[in-house]
């Protein structure tokens, strides 16, 4: 969403863009077409996807490390049977660029193979400053899809 709303910024092209929430499955798998490219097994793990990347948002949010965090995220995924794992990553929200420490509002995203698919997913991520005493769960406002 943010690309798309950069490229409208700098076109200026005179439209809003406006995030909705991901729809997903019961388990947490993000909805996609993409999704009937994986087989009963590779299925049955895809929702590891959505699950480490909440686990990774809470981790920094609660102030771990963002490098060592992304390095647990896919060590979970391969052991979910994901590979390749194309990228784990915080970024700023606004500026997609990666942060280190989690000091204002940003995403958790990640891709990877799983069988025939290529799955995607992101989450947001909690900047210190407006955390609650406990981990705030994942807020799905920018789409993710499988591709």
């Amino acid at each position: 969403m943010q690309v798309v709303r950069r490229l409208a910024r700098d076109l200026n092209l005179p439209i809003e863009v406006v995030g909705c929430p991901t729809v997903r499955e019961s388990d947490g798998l993000a909805m996609s077409s993409r999704n009937r490219y994986l087989n009963p097994a590779e299925r049955a793990a895809a929702p590891a996807m959505h699950c480490s990347l909440i686990a990774l948002a809470e981790a920094v949010s609660a102030g771990a490390d963002c490098r060592a965090a992304e390095v647990e995220a896919r060590a979970t995924l391969l052991t979910a049977g994901f590979g390749p794992v194309d990228y784990v990553a915080v970024v700023d929200a606004e500026s997609l660029a990666p942060v280190d420490r989690v000091t204002r509002p940003s995403r958790a995203l990640t891709a990877a193979r799983l069988g025939k698919a290529r799955l995607i997913d992101n989450v947001a991520v909690a900047a210190a400053a407006s955390r609650r005493s406990a981990p705030r769960k994942a807020d799905p406002t920018l789409s993710s899809t499988a591709r």
